[in-house]
């Protein structure tokens, strides 16, 4: 007896998180014995191995993009309004006490909703030594006797070219890390320590992120640092769908000496990510990681993807704030809200699911709109930096039903406006025109109404205007009943001739 392919589906689902709970607390899911491992460990290789798992299960069932809105304009010293215009949605003929179905939610769509977005609730720990409890003290005095002796007495060791028995507060903040992930169980952290030492000096950690590997065509596209959260992290963007692809697969991963070069690249890009660290009490001392998992191909990155989180959770630890997956499909949201109540709340605290047609809102959360790159629904594009630091942009909501005008007044004859608009799934129409402040004048289309699409990137425009007035943007959101989340910013620069 042969069961329906929905039937067989449904069962899949429902039967992955089982197997998933099962490889986590039988500690399958990490490269070393948890008997061994610490709670802060277990946290870390789950935050790890845990998404690679997931992963595996990414074949099931086709994704459902929904579309989300952003929007985006320059700040300056100008004067910007912004003129709010609801309209009433078309009402049910039926009566008020049997509403539609639609507007009912299934048992999968609460699921969804609950694993879309954790809320931020993570919290560094102290480097403070004085904030340490006496045995965490009395553990990491014991580590630097371990390394005193295994190096004698004028014995050295640098790690990100901080060394490690200068007595430094830097140098604590590193063995710190160390023991967090052992659990402060000396032993253990000393030995992980040991052979994170061996590694860097056999890998030349120190000198890759000098090195000029011949990938550019990875840079910026795979795995690249850009920008920083609101709290001042690094933000490390992952994203392999490119991989898709069978030629760049086999230019990649084609033999053991493309595989060990890509390796090598991707430590390359983390190793830059941690030059950006303070390695300070009070200081930036992680990273975020932003996975991108739209188009991501499984079978052909299981080799590369168990070699990566390997490196890094037996090398970097305690080097990760929070890992944000965007662009998940709905599948995967279900799998997580039905197997994270198993998982520690330190690893639930640094994971955050949102699905797809969803990144900018979920990514606005962490990090501001103009240190988005442009392709999540942010304004920032690669080129930005050779410019100075982005500017600020202001955020706002747009209800359903709702029209919203964006009036940048006191612009002058001769001046010139400038303004950026990004939306991240565009599913609205927009305009722009300027209104000149004379009486008589025609009102000018600087753009006229179109519909956007839901994967358009930014809108970059300027205008430069003969007389006064003032420039309105409008963002028409009154087709849709869904509440999507903007900002904008512009600036205006006067004649040069004045």
């Amino acid at each position: 007896m042969f069961l329906p392919l929905p039937l067989i589906k449904c069962e899949l689902i429902l039967f992955c998180p089982f197997v998933i709970i099962n490889l986590l607390l039988c500690g399958v899911c990490s490269s070393r014995p948890l008997s061994s491992a610490s709670k802060h460990s277990q946290s870390q290789n789950h935050c790890f191995s845990s998404s690679l798992i997931l992963f595996s299960y990414f074949h099931l069932i086709k994704t459902n993009p929904l579309p989300l809105l952003t929007l985006f304009s320059y700040r300056d010293s100008f004067q910007a309004s912004l003129i709010r215009n609801s309209f009433q949605m078309e009402k049910a003929s039926s009566p008020e006490a049997s509403p539609k179905p639609h507007h009912k939610k299934s048992f999968v769509t609460t699921l969804m909703e609950a694993a879309t977005l954790r809320s931020p609730s993570f919290k560094e720990d102290t480097y403070f030594i004085s904030h340490l409890k006496s045995s965490e003290k009395k553990s990491l005095q014991e580590l630097k006797d371990k390394l005193t002796a295994s190096l004698g007495p004028d014995g050295q060791c640098t790690m990100w070219g901080i060394p490690l028995l200068s007595g430094d507060e830097k140098a604590d903040v590193i063995l710190l890390k160390f023991l967090r992930a052992r659990d402060f169980k000396v032993s253990d952290s000393f030995h992980m320590l040991e052979k994170c030492l061996a590694w860097r000096k056999e890998f030349k950690a120190d000198s890759v992120a000098e090195e000029e590997l011949g990938l550019e065509e990875l840079e910026g596209v795979v795995a690249y640092m850009h920008g920083y959260d609101r709290e001042g992290h690094p933000v490390c963007y992952n994203a392999y769908g490119v991989f898709r692809d069978k030629d760049m697969c086999e230019r990649m991963f084609g033999d053991e000496e493309k595989l060990s070069k890509f390796l090598r690249w991707r430590v390359q890009v983390m190793e830059r990510g941690i030059n950006l660290l303070h390695f300070k009490p009070g200081g930036i001392n992680s990273i975020i990681q932003v996975t991108d998992l739209k188009d991501m191909p499984k079978r052909d990155l299981r080799v590369v993807s168990n070699q990566i989180l390997s490196l890094f959770q037996d090398n970097y630890p305690e080097m990760v704030a929070r890992k944000i997956f965007i662009n998940v499909p709905w599948y995967f949201s279900v799998l997580y809200s039905m197997f994270s109540p198993f998982l520690t709340q330190r690893t639930k605290s640094k994971f955050v699911i949102s699905r797809q047609g969803y990144a900018a809102e979920t990514l606005y959360k962490f990090i501001r709109p103009e240190d988005v790159p442009v392709q999540y629904g942010g304004l920032s594009r690669t080129n930005d930096s050779q410019n100075g630091p982005p500017k600020p942009a202001s955020e706002f909501t747009v209800k359903g039903g709702e029209k919203v005008n964006i009036q940048i007044e006191g612009i002058e004859g001769g001046a010139t406006i400038t303004w950026d608009l990004v939306v991240g799934g565009w599913d609205l129409e927009y305009s722009a025109e300027f209104v000149p402040n004379a009486e008589g004048s025609y009102t000018i289309a600087v753009e006229k109404v179109r519909k956007l699409s839901p994967w358009e990137e930014a809108i970059h425009n300027s205008f430069t205007s003969r007389e006064a007035g003032k420039m309105i943007l409008s963002v028409d959101n009154t087709a849709s009943r869904r509440k999507k989340v903007a900002a904008y910013r512009y600036i205006v620069r006067k004649s040069c001739l004045d």
